[in-house]
């Protein structure tokens, strides 16, 4: 039964890492890249539809890893899953304190309501979600390295 939650939990959180790079690095590149205001519309869309969906994947991740923690606590690699939690919690507070609010106004941004500092604030976002994305990815190379 363990075996199954490890596998489970390190392929959810694997999925949600990968979601979150082509975010950074695909997704948001190609939103640039558009003409006129078709990606600042693209990025709107994007905030409510992940924005819908990645806090119960974030907290769900954390969920699966700290019932891994706590059911293999004997087992070896046991410190790497609690340190990969660790920077989940890390990954949530980051997305609550610093992403979700940026995020809760650029959703609702249209060419004719957006701030004159939209640009401003995405660059931030952007440069959050970076520190977001490397910090998830550590927690999921320790899930996988804890597999071994």
């Amino acid at each position: 039964m363990l075996n199954a939650l490890e596998i489970v939990t390190t392929v959810v959180v694997g999925v949600m890492v990968g979601v979150e790079f082509s975010v950074a690095f695909v997704m948001n590149r190609i939103f640039n890249a558009l003409p006129e205001d078709s990606g600042q519309l693209g990025r709107a869309h994007g905030g409510r539809m992940l924005g819908a969906v990645m806090p119960f994947w974030y907290i769900g991740s954390l969920v699966l890893v700290a019932v891994w923690a706590v059911a293999g606590w004997h087992h070896d690699g046991a410190g790497l899953v609690v340190t990969a939690g660790a920077l989940l919690i890390v990954s949530v507070v980051m997305s609550i304190l610093l992403l979700v609010p940026i995020n809760n106004r650029g959703k609702t941004w249209t060419p004719d309501n957006r701030p004159e500092d939209w640009k401003e604030q995405m660059n931030r976002w952007d440069r959050f979600h970076y520190v977001r994305v490397a910090v998830i990815i550590a927690a999921f190379t320790l899930l996988v390295t804890a597999l071994t």
